[in-house]
């Protein structure tokens, strides 16, 4: 819960801190305990400082020593404020009078500190007072990281972003563009407007003088615009040698530092025009560099990497545009698709095969290829007509485009065939799991024709690069050899490999004990408990599914359920898991046991069946109780994998009141701006990072950072995986507010897990 400051008239870089991080208030101060605490400051890997009661230095680690520049000599007595924040010690006194007021036992704060040679230094810190024995103040300690990098990474994304927005109306103009005068304004204008860039300026080469001509400019200063236009029409020619280099070497020439760069003529129109950094880059069609687009940036370093490959790709997709329009034959583009789908015909599909297929070469990576029959197409043609077959098509084409979430991965090859490609296929599993995922999915899809609604099956064949082939044709052939073997065998899939499809086969096998499992109830939950840091005592509890095999014993969740994800039966195990766990808390409940909220896993397949939302909310009616006392956790990756729809069914569980955690946070690579807007209650800190806190220098960072961000989206925090005392300790200390883990206890069944936690509540008053 957040707390007010205790002084709200001070400035904002005067507090170090004013938000309340939920931590117990510190014991009474001992010279051993102070030994202990600073012993333990100094190994932490952040920056650690404690302050007496004026704000002076007494105390700060090797680490702050490192970040600032400044001995510890310098540093120790020294006023805090007016050294590191550079404040007045006018300033400085209203924080001081807090420390004799009713201050917060801990609270946390972003500030901007200076190093020795003056650089600024953002950072996040969480804060404690310290008491001494009679519980009166004597000063602060504080633990802070050094979050400069993260601030300057988050502007860096919002970049990109803009860059990733310029590319896509790019490549919407190319297909609108109707003349070149159109295409060259109209791209300036995006790469101003969307991209970002202060000025944007594409020349052409013009055959007759072979010279290269301004043909269209745009900024975001109308006066440094008409600037520019102006030295453009003197014929001076600043960047003259740059663009002959980008032109004769046919690849982009950067100057991160425009101003300075010694290659960069007439420099001091840039420093009169604001500009900073700069790329020019090649339009190259049929291999020969036909003009230039030119970018200036106003901040230094704005080109790198990451941001030149897609600048590269709008250089060509306009190179591209150019190319067309010259030929006055559109045409030739459209020779290159289906004109009934719109998807690529066979040649575009082999052309970008092949592109593929050299990219995973380089990479490492394996790559797949995917035939796909539509089973009773010629039935339907026959029956309905030509005008039904071709709405067919046209609606399988769509359903591919939205399962593959990618149109240039798919291909119409044939009457009734299409391909795919899964460029960074990494295993056969995984493409056996897409591949049936993709079967069911298809078959379960309601297709309309003539006011009716038909079900479609489809076969498929699959070849693996490198293993089926390294030549494109090669590959390709094999995929449909695979096709037809499936066919001819009654199977819904066949790889061309034979070895493949009988490791998928033994899948098959285990699809049919899982089955048995389920009608045989032979599955159980087993309960893993929660602990409140601060207080210690339990606050809820995991549910783990567990399956009680005959012949094996008892079979952890890990060695199963990616198989009943895999063969489409999760979601009536995650169902009776979600009816069991209800069961156990009511019956709780009645026998007068202190019951605790119990947090169920969710796979994303669960997630997205049509009576997932109906279904809690039926199971939650039974008792008024219910929905308080369930959570659904559900991995960071599943909801990224669909942000827009997994969100709108997070808002739809907690609408029920029942409450949302994001599981294993960090390993999904989500977006923070996905992030804020999730309808969430808890983030659990993946078990791996828990770990590495003991065994790197930087895990204890990454676990602070992953706190501090949970707390300032007013999440609850859980940490999984916690094993040792060392780590409880430090997750306390950085403001965790929960774990579980095997320090605590391993995961029990319902009859250990009431014996050991669930006690009697007391009887009432």
């Amino acid at each position: 819960m957040n707390r007010p400051s205790p002084s709200p008239s001070l400035p904002e870089s005067t507090l170090v801190g004013t938000g309340v991080v939920g931590a117990e208030p510190a014991a009474p101060a001992t010279h051993e305990s102070d030994r202990r605490f600073r012993d333990l400051l100094c190994k932490v890997d952040l920056a650690s400082v404690m302050l007496d009661r004026e704000a002076n230095i007494t105390f700060c680690n090797d680490y702050l020593l490192r970040l600032t520049g400044w001995e510890r000599a310098e540093l120790i007595g020294r006023n805090y404020f007016e050294l590191l924040l550079r404040l007045t010690p006018d300033a400085t006194r209203p924080f001081i009078a807090t420390l004799t007021a009713d201050a917060p036992t801990t609270w946390q704060r972003d500030n901007v500190i200076f190093t020795r040679t003056g650089e600024r230094r953002v950072m996040r810190w969480n804060n404690l007072m310290l008491r001494d024995a009679a519980g009166d103040v004597i000063g602060t300690a504080s633990i802070g990281e050094d979050i400069t990098e993260r601030k300057q990474a988050e502007a860096r994304i919002a970049y990109l972003n803009r860059i990733y927005v310029m590319l896509s109306r790019i490549n919407a103009l190319i297909v609108r563009a109707r003349d070149r005068e159109e295409l060259f304004r109209e791209a300036c204008r995006i790469a101003v407007d969307k991209g970002g860039f202060a000025l944007a300026m594409l020349r052409i080469l013009d055959r007759g003088s072979m010279k290269l001509v301004p043909v269209a400019l745009a900024g975001q200063d109308h006066d440094v615009v008409e600037l520019v236009r102006e030295v453009l029409a003197a014929g001076d020619v600043a960047v003259n040698a740059m663009i002959e280099q980008a032109m004769r070497e046919k690849k982009a020439i950067v100057a991160n530092d425009s101003q300075n760069d010694p290659r960069v003529q007439h420099r001091e129109k840039h420093v009169q025009f604001g500009f900073r950094s700069m790329v020019i880059l090649p339009l190259i069609v049929a291999d020969e560099a036909v003009g230039v687009l030119a970018l200036y940036d106003n901040e230094i370093e704005s080109f790198h990497e990451e941001e030149m490959r897609h600048l590269l790709e709008v250089a060509g997709d306009i190179a591209f545009a150019i190319n067309q329009i010259e030929k006055q034959d559109r045409l030739d583009y459209l020779a290159y698709y289906d004109s009934l789908t719109g998807l690529a015909n066979r040649s575009l599909f082999l052309d970008r095969l092949a592109q593929y297929m050299r990219s995973s070469g380089d990479g490492g990576y394996q790559l797949a290829v995917l035939l796909i029959d539509v089973e009773r197409f010629k039935s339907i043609n026959d029956t309905l007509g030509r005008p039904a077959g071709d709405a067919l098509l046209r609606q399988v084409a769509a359903w591919l485009t939205q399962f593959v979430d990618d149109v240039n991965l798919l291909s119409r090859i044939g009457a009734d065939q299409f391909a795919v490609v899964l460029p960074d296929a990494m295993k056969v599993e995984a493409v056996a799991r897409n591949v049936e995922q993709m079967i069911e999915a298809f078959l379960n899809h309601p297709f309309e024709l003539n006011g009716a609604v038909f079900r479609v099956a489809a076969k498929v064949g699959v070849a693996m690069f490198p293993d089926d082939g390294v030549e494109c044709d090669t590959l390709f052939k094999h995929a449909e050899a695979a096709l037809k073997n499936a066919k001819q065998a009654g199977e819904r899939y066949l790889f061309y490999t034979q070895r493949m499809t009988a490791s998928v086969a033994g899948r098959l096998t285990l699809e049919n004990q899982l089955r048995r499992a389920l009608e045989r109830e032979e599955f159980e939950l087993h309960y893993q408990p929660k602990v409140n840091l601060a207080s210690g005592q339990i606050t809820g509890v995991e549910a783990l599914i567990h399956w009680n095999d005959p012949s094996t014993g008892v079979v952890a969740p890990a060695h199963f359920i990616p198989v009943l994800e895999e063969i489409g039966l999760i979601y009536e195990v995650g169902s009776w898991a979600l009816r069991k766990a209800m069961e156990d808390y009511l019956r709780w409940c009645r026998a007068g046991l202190a019951a605790v909220r119990i947090a169920v896993n969710v796979s994303p397949l669960q997630l997205r069946h049509r009576d997932f939302i109906p279904g809690i909310d039926r199971l939650i009616g039974a008792a008024p109780l219910a929905a308080a006392a369930l959570e659904i956790e559900i991995t960071e990756g599943t909801v990224m994998a669909d942000a827009e729809y997994n969100t709108n069914m997070l808002r739809a569980i907690r609408a029920l009141g029942v409450r949302v955690a994001i599981d294993d946070f960090g390993t999904g690579f989500s977006s923070l701006s996905y992030l804020a807007k999730l309808p969430l209650d808890t983030l659990k800190i993946h078990r791996t990072f828990v770990t590495d806190m003991d065994s790197g220098p930087s895990g204890l960072a990454l676990v602070s950072t992953i706190i501090n961000l949970a707390q300032a989206l007013k999440l609850n925090v859980v940490a999984d995986g916690v094993e040792t005392e060392v780590q409880s300790h430090l997750l306390r200390l950085l403001g965790c507010n929960e774990m579980q883990g095997r320090q605590f206890s391993e995961p029990l069944p319902t009859a250990l897990l009431e014996a050991q936690f669930l006690t009697p509540r007391p009887a009432a008053a």
